[in-house]
């Protein structure tokens, strides 16, 4: 897509880091230069006021990813593109069938009104839970990190969905302040929404978490 866009050498493009390395491999392979923006901390994806702070002269394109089941502000974004003349393209993720969207829902639903001691995600703007992701308060990445590790032991698989921001990586390495980024990095984990999951698989899920609830500060 950006070579079609006429996207080539010098050009600047806009592009998050958080998440995965081949949007900004991409820039790259097209000749340009990935410039990274912070991100919105409920939708994961780019935040317009980060995006608009980035551009310079140089900034050709904007490549917005959604992330996790829930879609970037493509209005602002587009307005974004709009004032300064860039082309905004869009990275969406496979489709789910709607049957297991709806069971997706429905157990993070479940999920939203049982588990303790985590922030749980926002569900609006149509939230397709691809992950479901949440945020373990306390000291950031060690809390996270450990609680990961607990409810492992409790026999409930979850994961870390960015273990490292695109711009702390040797290869784009880059002196940017990303807070959100960076946070979201160190306090988010994946738990178990797969539509296949059963009511006791469920209550096994809430049973883990809750048991390290006394650990963690309360969740907000």
């Amino acid at each position: 897509m950006l070579r079609a866009a006429g996207v080539g050498l010098g050009d600047e493009v806009v592009v998050p880091a958080f998440g995965n390395v081949e949007v900004a491999e991409a820039v790259t392979f097209a000749g340009g230069l990935p410039v990274f923006a912070d991100i919105d901390p409920v939708t994961y994806c780019l935040d317009a006021s980060a995006v608009e702070a980035a551009v310079t002269p140089r900034t050709a394109a904007i490549v917005v990813v959604h992330r996790f089941g829930r879609s970037a502000d493509v209005a602002r974004l587009l307005g974004v593109g709009q004032r300064h003349g860039l082309l905004v393209l869009q990275q969406g993720e496979s489709e789910a069938p709607y049957d297991e969207v709806a069971q997706r829902r429905e157990r993070a639903a479940y999920l939203d009104a049982k588990l303790r001691g985590v922030r749980t995600p926002d569900g609006g703007d149509g939230h397709t839970y691809q992950q479901y992701i949440v945020r373990v308060p306390g000291n950031g990445r060690p809390d996270r990190d450990a609680f990961a590790r607990a409810v492992r032991g409790r026999g409930v698989e979850c994961r870390v969905p960015v273990k490292t921001p695109v711009h702390r990586l040797p290869e784009f390495r880059r002196c940017v302040a990303l807070p959100e980024t960076e946070r979201a990095a160190d306090e988010t984990l994946a738990l178990p929404v797969d539509a296949s999951l059963t009511k006791r698989e469920m209550q096994r899920i809430v049973s883990a978490c809750n048991a390290l609830g006394g650990l963690l500060q309360p969740a907000f």
